[in-house]
């Protein structure tokens, strides 16, 4: 089976991704810097859980030391990388600038390098639907005009892009970029809306709305994510002989390169979503209105297309069926580490 790395092992889409492959055999190399921008105990629970299986072997690892990325390599003979590592938020953009330059940038420099320099057969990488940045137009589709990023998180994925068609052009390294739409589940970010929204109302504690409610996201469920991230493992991105000079697609390329959308492709109102967690906790949330916030975008909405022609992606999870999946394993996590407010919760 294949050797498989995949940066951001202790994350929340790595973690589920790595699990998936573990369990239909493959040989798993977790890489992660396990660092604190949220809490490194749900990163290390995550990763106590990969560690029970034999298949898994785990470096603690910085991407920004190219030494150290290339001596995994070398130590292992990695077939596919799935780079999911990055630093996220883009709101933290705004205040913590540098930190994205050091992990979205260099880091991701060091492992185009090192993907070349060892021949990878495919790379994997994380880009988001931030990129649309100041787009209106729905759904965002991969053939449109990604060039006015509106927070540097969004910017450092654009530019991850640009990167990866460079070194597909350069040195015939087959990429493919998957631009991720708001992604929820069970082990979860505890940055994202659905997860703090979660812990105020336990905690009777106000959330805070943001652009006062009109908001709309295509939350996209994990499992829905993962299966499409291990269909595509297998799919190299080829050359697109239909491509054209003096009419571009910015999907594909004359290069090995790729372009897509992983989302429901169903984008939810931001009242609804609240209110689907006030009924499955049977609590209401004290609300707190407030205007939008730098960097933040009014919606997103993902064509996939593409993805449904290539390999057949089917999102099933509703927004009811996903939020109901992660508040039962928020309510039995948080009971398990004893979290106050949380051991005598019920769920609808």
């Amino acid at each position: 089976m294949a050797k498989i790395l995949v940066t951001g092992a202790a994350g929340f889409i790595g973690f589920h991704l790595a699990n998936k492959l573990l369990n239909e055999g493959c040989d798993v190399i977790g890489l992660d810097n396990m660092n604190d921008y949220y809490d490194p105990g749900l990163k290390r629970s995550r990763l106590e859980l990969l560690k029970e299986h034999r298949n898994f072997k785990f470096y603690l690892c910085h991407l920004e030391n190219h030494e150290q990325v290339d001596d995994i390599f070398k130590q292992n003979d990695i077939s596919v990388v799935v780079h999911l590592a990055a630093q996220a938020g883009v709101r933290y953009s705004i205040t913590n600038p540098r930190a994205y330059v050091d992990s979205n940038l260099a880091g991701f420099m060091n492992i185009l390098e090192t993907c070349r320099h060892h021949k990878a057969e495919h790379l994997i990488y994380a880009s988001s639907s931030s990129v649309y940045g100041a787009n209106t137009l729905m759904p965002f589709s991969v053939t449109h005009n990604v060039d006015h990023p509106v927070s540097l998180y969004a910017a450092t994925k654009k530019a991850n892009e640009l990167m990866a068609h460079t070194y597909s052009h350069l040195y015939k390294l087959p990429t493919t970029g998957l631009r991720f739409f708001t992604v929820y589940g069970p082990w979860g970010r505890p940055d994202m809306a659905y997860f703090s929204f979660t812990k105020a109302i336990l905690n009777n504690e106000p959330i805070k709305v943001f652009n006062h409610g009109n908001m709309k996201r295509d939350f996209t469920y994990i499992d829905d994510i993962v299966e499409g991230i291990v269909k595509l493992i297998g799919k190299q991105a080829e050359p697109n002989p239909q491509w054209q000079s003096d009419n571009p697609d910015p999907s594909t390329s004359t290069a090995p390169y790729r372009i897509y959308n992983i989302g429901n492709n169903n984008p939810v109102d931001l009242g609804h979503f609240i209110s689907t967690i006030e009924k499955k906790l049977n609590k209401t949330a004290i609300k707190e209105y407030v205007p939008m916030q730098p960097g933040d975008v009014h919606a997103t909405y993902a064509d996939v297309d593409d993805l449904i022609r290539d390999i057949d992606f089917k999102p099933s999870t509703s927004i009811e069926d996903g939020l109901e999946k992660f508040l039962d394993w928020y309510v039995h996590y948080y009971a398990s580490i004893r979290n106050d407010g949380v051991q005598s919760v019920s769920l609808r």
